[in-house]
């Protein structure tokens, strides 16, 4: 991967819908440029998919919550598999030091989001858990 592929990458983070030809012309690349890279880094697997982001307001009604989780012995991709299976895990990330994974949560109700914490808590594997509920959002 060279510059012109991870510039290629930031601008599709800004706006995966962006048209092939505003890329070029933002890259100052030929249109042929950007669409040989683009199949190139889809089929190498570096991007495995376009979505579609929401603004916070658009989901207020939704309960939003980082999960920091203690994995038991050498168990996490046990544990992954388990939590990916979950409607209310919107994303996974491994990390070092105390916590072994962080977990997005997502759900409708304080009730709802209590069922999610007990269903989580009881997958085998996990150790410990200690979860924030997200207050508010802030551009950078």
């Amino acid at each position: 991967m060279d510059d012109i592929d991870r510039q290629l990458i930031a601008l599709l983070r800004e706006n995966a819908r962006m048209p092939v030809a505003e890329l070029a012309r933002r890259l100052r690349v030929a249109r042929g440029t950007v669409q040989n890279r683009l199949a190139r880094l889809e089929a190498d697997g570096t991007i495995v998919g376009y979505t579609v982001l929401l603004k916070p307001q658009m989901e207020e009604r939704h309960i939003r919550a980082l999960m920091s989780i203690a994995v038991e012995g050498n168990r996490t991709e046990e544990v992954i598999r388990a939590l990916r299976g979950d409607p209310a895990v919107g994303a996974l990330y491994t990390t070092n030091g105390r916590w072994d994974i962080i977990a997005e949560l997502r759900a409708e109700s304080l009730e709802a989001f209590d069922r999610v914490l007990g269903r989580i808590r009881q997958i085998e594997g996990i150790s410990t858990t200690e979860t924030s509920i997200l207050l508010s959002s802030h551009k950078l």
